[in-house]
């Protein structure tokens, strides 16, 4: 049966409309084999350079260092067991949430979920599939103005997660009717990928 790790990301609590999607999306898959992470709710610590050093394995680690280990080792666990990812991605400034970026952070991992090789990098997590939910006020797909899906597509292939779909809401600040419409465009394409997760 699948297992999907749901992050959710948004820092607008009830009134974010990539958690609402996310919310529709889950109703509707039905499972009971879902794992959410909100990292606004409960943010995660920024990686420092200590926090880097307890990363890449170091000795004699402080308590803070060993209990970063322990949350980035539970973190990774919790994605190498899921089937699915479904991230909510709202857009804050052309890029991700400071939140979401904190995840990253503690779960791209050398030797853990990707490794170098003598041809470059190579992911560890592979046979994934991923489905990101993106928010944005103004309309910014397919342009130089959407950092959101070149970075986190880049970011997931480089973990070995190569299966993403992108699913988009714009225009969530052009007015009621803009946003009413890009949130039942985004509907409809959850309701396709929901057959598919």
């Amino acid at each position: 049966m699948t297992t999907t790790l749901v992050l959710k990301s948004s820092i607008l609590g009830e009134y974010s409309q990539s958690s609402k999607l996310i919310d529709y999306m889950v109703e509707r898959m039905g499972s009971d084999r879902i794992a959410l992470r909100d990292l606004a709710a409960e943010p995660l610590p920024m990686l420092d350079g200590a926090g880097a050093t307890a990363l890449r394995g170091g000795e004699d680690l402080s308590e803070q260092q060993q209990a970063l280990l322990a949350l980035s080792d539970l973190l990774v666990e919790e994605l190498k067991t899921a089937d699915t990812l479904v991230i909510a991605a709202p857009m804050y400034n052309f890029h991700i949430p400071v939140q979401l970026k904190a995840w990253i952070d503690l779960i791209c991992r050398a030797g853990v979920t990707f490794r170098y090789t003598e041809r470059g990098s190579q992911g560890l997590l592979t046979g994934k599939k991923a489905v990101v939910v993106t928010t944005s006020g103004g309309r910014h797909k397919d342009s130089l103005h959407d950092m959101v899906t070149p970075y986190l597509s880049t970011v997931l292939g480089f973990i070995g997660i190569d299966d993403v779909e992108f699913v988009y809401a714009e225009a969530m600040g052009m007015g009621k009717e803009a946003q009413q419409t890009g949130l039942k465009h985004a509907r409809q394409q959850l309701d396709e990928l929901v057959a598919t997760v």
